[in-house]
């Protein structure tokens, strides 16, 4: 068990890490970051920030002889990167299961071999495996096999015509096709999985998506405890079958009240960013937790909770790219009992761009949806 005043390491300095880092400091740990950003949100709060890049190996050395163990907070950190820390310091979760979750055509993959419910996909390595694809899958999404998030590195695709220009658009680039499911809506499990096997899984949360980035999160989902349930043991599966150590996420789709998994993150996720206000324990808690070996919380949901993401348009006049520059009224928010605004310190907004969140909570669920919903409009985020 490493316990405080212990140095932890973190790959990446997001948003995300810097959670992570304020629940690390809760906890009495001291915490480095390794991001190649000076304005990292997680490296202006850590003990030190190592400027440098995830390959910079007398940077990962200062780490490993620092640290009594290092996570990440994406998952596209070189599994090199996570192999050479963990011949010094544990790496949790390890670079086998981070692998898995890199790349959507191993994902896919070790879905299939592990009698996962998914949605039907082909391998996309060149033009003729689109001519060679079955033609049931369109209408379809072509996807990049690698570092596509938040919609990007997607395109929707009707027909082989369509998959052809999108795969050179993406550059010849490894992809997946995978058949468009019709969607009732989204849901998805964070977890905790320690050393000795020890799963605590959060309520499942139901997610709604604008131009393909989380736009609203709901806890608990508005869904049968069947679906919870299912959803639950599917995630702990994926959890066991990957040896996974850390905080995991696990995304699903529902289509015609059918189960599909989507896709995994090995590290704390946007759809859980409630747990900070609404559970006994956080995500970021657990991710220190089994990260350390300290035995993990209990992530009991003691409110119901309404996620809001706040993107990089509302600081742009009338959501314009074009438009004037300013800072969003947040005293509007600071306005509305029950919410608690979490902004990121990001350097500067764009569209698109993650910038904070807010979070409203409460004993009645239908309420804490509608206060919600109108603190949302009244920020100024638009409907699609």
């Amino acid at each position: 068990m490493i316990l405080p005043p212990a140095t932890l390491g973190m790959l990446g300095g997001g948003q995300l890490g810097r959670f992570f880092v304020a629940a690390a400091h809760e906890m009495g740990f001291k915490v480095w970051v390794l991001d190649p950003d000076p304005h990292s949100p997680a490296g202006l709060i850590a003990d030190r920030h190592l400027q440098a890049g995830y390959e910079d190996f007398a940077a990962l050395d200062a780490m490993a002889e620092a640290c009594a163990a290092v996570t990440t907070e994406f998952e596209n950190v070189p599994a090199a990167t996570l192999d050479y820390l963990a011949k010094f310091i544990p790496v949790r979760p390890g670079a086998p299961a981070v692998a898995v979750c890199q790349n959507r055509i191993v994902e896919k993959s070790f879905l299939r071999d592990n009698g996962l419910p998914h949605g039907p996909f082909a391998v996309i390595q060149s033009e003729a495996d689109i001519a060679a694809a079955d033609a049931s899958l369109y209408p379809a999404i072509l996807k990049v096999a690698r570092f596509g998030y938040d919609g990007k590195g997607q395109a929707r695709v009707a027909n082989v015509a369509e998959a052809l220009h999108a795969f050179r658009q993406f550059k010849g680039e490894p992809c997946v096709l995978e058949q468009m499911l019709s969607l009732d809506y989204e849901v998805s499990v964070v977890l905790a999985r320690d050393e000795s096997g020890k799963v605590k899984c959060f309520p499942a949360v139901e997610n709604q998506h604008s131009r393909g980035i989380l736009d609203v999160s709901i806890a608990p989902a508005r869904t049968s405890a069947c679906q919870r349930d299912a959803a639950q043991e599917y995630a702990e599966r994926i959890a066991e079958r990957l040896g996974f150590i850390g905080t995991l996420a696990v995304e699903f789709f529902v289509s015609r009240g059918q189960l599909y998994v989507n896709e995994m993150a090995p590290r704390p996720h946007n759809s859980g960013h409630h747990t900070i206000d609404a559970c006994a324990v956080s995500q970021y808690d657990q991710q220190v937790r089994a990260l350390c070996g300290i035995p993990l919380g209990e992530p009991r949901q003691h409110s119901a909770s309404v996620m809001v993401n706040l993107l990089g348009e509302l600081w742009f006049e009338g959501g314009d790219p074009h438009g004037r520059y300013r800072e969003p009224d947040w005293s509007v928010l600071h306005a509305v009992p029950g919410l608690r605004l979490h902004l990121y310190a990001k350097h500067h907004a764009r569209h698109g761009r993650k910038m904070g969140h807010f979070t409203v909570v409460g004993e009645d669920p239908a309420e804490v949806l509608a206060k919600a919903m109108a603190a949302r409009a009244a920020i100024g985020i638009r409907d699609e």
